[in-house]
């Protein structure tokens, strides 16, 4: 559809929305305990990685409701200023890496593309903002703190948390800080993807899948096709042997059963 009208999907969303046909999806969590996490083979923090459904079984909070077209696009949407180093009271962080990043540079890019007062845009501004002393800055629209003071700690107010959100501290491993690549629980990139297609696709989404595959690598030229095509291969025969077999047939290459095998054990060339 989006071929024959570029805004087709944007237009039904609308349309839905007006007509009080609100698109709404089901929210779910996964819960593990830190003990869980450390027993786990793998990183349980790895974003390349899920986890097991049956191990850690889905767990339904509510429902996302999109029910309002923002009115003024520019001023709802343009300004608003997503991150993840704004959560509620009682929600600490993870360390995943990925968002151990973004807890710092998401506020940062912010105020770079809305300026350091970002948070008194109405759009960003939260109802339930624990105050602070943070003022000044370019384009500086409240109170500013007035003539309060802004050091920490002082004898005139009360903002004193005492711990009360402090996060609880985190027991390492170790006390030796440096830069770590993947460890050797890290380098499974086979044993998920199998599982997915033995287990969660049907017949009918694993043919599919072949058929895309192979209708992708048919554009593969050069004079190292046939190289290109045998290492791929390789990738496809570690996550499943079946999924190999139905790639190479589609692509008519004639593979023996040792070859296979060979293919199947054959080190990760990632």
């Amino acid at each position: 559809m989006k071929g024959i009208d570029p805004d087709y999907a944007q237009r039904d969303m609308v349309n839905a929305i007006e007509e009080k046909f609100f698109p709404k999806w089901t929210m779910k969590i996964q819960v593990m305990t830190p003990s869980q996490a450390k027993a786990m083979k793998g990183n349980p923090f790895d974003v390349t990685k899920v986890w097991s459904h049956k191990d850690y079984p889905l767990i339904e909070v509510g429902e996302m409701v999109l029910n309002e077209i923002p009115e003024n696009y520019f001023r709802d949407v343009e300004q608003a200023a997503f991150a993840p180093a704004h959560v509620v009271n009682g929600i600490g962080y993870s360390p995943d890496k990925m968002l151990q990043g973004r807890i710092l540079s998401y506020p940062d890019a912010q105020r770079y593309r809305l300026g350091v007062n970002y948070e008194q845009i109405p759009v960003n501004k939260c109802p339930y903002a624990v105050n602070n002393y943070q003022r000044d800055g370019l384009m500086q629209t409240g109170e500013n703190g007035g003539n309060s003071a802004n050091y920490r700690p002082n004898s005139f107010d009360s903002l004193n948390t005492n711990g009360v959100y402090k996060e609880p501290s985190m027991k390492l491993e170790s006390d030796t800080a440096d830069w770590y690549d993947r460890n050797e629980q890290d380098n499974d990139h086979y044993t998920q993807p199998g599982n997915l297609i033995r287990h969660v696709l049907s017949d009918q989404d694993r043919k599919n899948l072949a058929s895309n595959i192979v209708d992708s690598m048919k554009g593969i030229a050069g004079d190292k096709k046939d190289e290109i095509i045998k290492r791929q291969l390789c990738h496809f025969f570690r996550i499943d042997s079946q999924l190999g077999v139905a790639i190479a047939k589609g692509l008519e290459v004639v593979l023996d059963e040792e070859e296979m095998v060979r293919a199947a054990k054959a080190p990760s060339t990632l």
